[in-house]
């Protein structure tokens, strides 16, 4: 039989690679790996463009202000490409500066950065930053999602459905109480830390909805020994929340 497969695309990280955020990509290829199954990393970098036809996964990260506005001149360009791919069942993980780029645009303090629209949500950059650990209570998970936050910009999601509950922490905007979106497979997020390493039960929530995708049926994904990332999880969560 052959082994299963999955292009994972890392769209511009020569930008977009903020607190780690490319640990995100080696959570996805050796969760594969440790189950006996492949996967092939596609960088993106700057002025290339994507061609989604050939990714099941798509990870967008965190930038500066400016890094930002340059990688949204490239994204404009393949707006709707990315569009479609999201509306089929693509599978994107976008981070701090890539969530805020899924909106319809980014206000800064002289400046509107236009988004690509592909989620219905804005944010408003604010001179103080949310800097915290985070804890979040998410319905697709029994367990908590734990990481670290640090961002000026405020996300207001409409009526999107949120990653989770803040439990601790910020989230999306002081007082907002939620942190995140989920749209179809879209999962975005303020999140850093990387956001996968520390919450196996997301990585394989999204291989799933990969293989899924590509191979057009449920495969079930072989347990593996998280023994120490749920221990650590639990121990976010006592420190945190109580």
């Amino acid at each position: 039989m052959e082994k299963r497969k999955l292009a994972i695309g890392h769209l511009y990280p020569d930008l977009l690679n903020l607190y780690g955020d490319r640990g995100n990509i080696q959570c996805f290829r050796k969760r594969l790996e440790w189950r006996g199954m492949d996967s092939e990393v596609i960088s993106v970098l700057s002025g290339e463009q994507a061609d989604f036809s050939k990714l099941d996964i798509v990870l967008l990260g965190g930038g500066s202000d400016r890094e930002q506005r340059l990688v949204c001149e490239y994204l404009l360009k393949i707006k709707d490409e990315f569009k479609a791919y999201v509306e089929d069942g693509g599978v994107v993980l976008a981070v701090c500066g890539g969530y805020q780029l899924l909106g319809r645009s980014y206000k800064t303090n002289d400046e509107v950065i236009e988004g690509l629209g592909i989620l219905d949500l804005e944010t408003q950059w604010q001179a103080e930053r949310l800097v915290e650990n985070i804890v979040l209570k998410s319905d697709l998970f029994s367990m908590p999602v734990v990481g670290f936050e640090n961002h000026g910009g405020r996300t207001y999601i409409g009526e999107h459905t949120p990653l989770g509950k803040v439990l601790f922490g910020n989230g999306n905007a002081e007082g907002a109480g939620y942190e995140g979106v989920v749209y179809k497979n879209v999962i975005a997020s303020y999140l850093h830390g990387p956001l996968l390493p520390k919450n196996p039960q997301v990585c394989d929530y999204l291989l799933s909805k990969a293989l899924k995708r590509k191979y057009g049926e449920e495969i079930a994904l072989e347990p593996l020994d998280d023994s120490l990332e749920k221990a650590a999880n639990e121990e976010l969560y006592k420190r945190f929340v109580g």
